[in-house]
């Protein structure tokens, strides 16, 4: 049966979904092209005619996860909040791809980081036009040493295995943020 351009458009952004969602819940190195497609309600052998090879969709399902529009207008105390939340947190295949994969991205084919590179500089670029700051240098800055903070304290709260302590993690870094320079009240 012959599929239209649009039934594989759709296929292929099903595929992108589902291995980014697993890719974020295990890992790279733990997810299998069959259990994406599983995933995706797709057939193992279709996954040759979308992508050429398992680093082609690491690469390209990052990209398509860490997209951002840098156009519209972020709250970034609301960002914050949701970002070093309990929630966030505990839902890795539902949550930022760069806290739940970063590290391991380094070691992934060079596209792979180049994706990873555009979300974050993107990322950036987006929390400069709402970080505080006298000079476009002061904005990107606390843009990012913002993403730092809230990237590394997502990564170690998950890791930590005293909930009280990951807790505290996450109040911590919001509260270090919030008396930062042009932060305080």
């Amino acid at each position: 049966m012959k599929v239209s351009r649009e039934q594989m458009a759709e296929n292929r952004l099903r595929i992108l979904d589902s291995a980014s969602r697993l890719f974020r819940e295990k890992g790279f190195d733990s997810v299998t092209v069959a259990e994406v497609m599983k995933a995706a309600g797709l057939t193992h052998g279709g996954f040759y005619g979308h992508f050429e090879s398992k680093d082609d969709l690491v690469a390209q399902s990052l990209a398509r996860t860490l997209e951002v529009s840098t156009d519209t207008k972020l709250d970034l105390d609301a960002f914050i909040d949701s970002y070093l939340s309990p929630l966030h947190r505990d839902n890795p295949g539902l949550g930022c791809p760069t806290a739940g994969l970063v590290a391991e991205t380094r070691h992934q084919a060079a596209p792979a980081r180049a994706a990873l590179t555009r979300g974050y500089q993107a990322q950036i670029d987006r929390l400069i036009k709402a970080c505080p700051g006298q000079t476009e240098g002061d904005k990107r800055q606390q843009a990012i040493g913002t993403w730092a903070a809230v990237v590394g304290a997502v990564i170690l709260a998950r890791a930590i295995d005293n909930p009280e302590l990951s807790d505290e993690v996450l109040q911590q870094t919001r509260a270090w943020i919030d008396a930062g320079p042009g932060r305080a009240s």
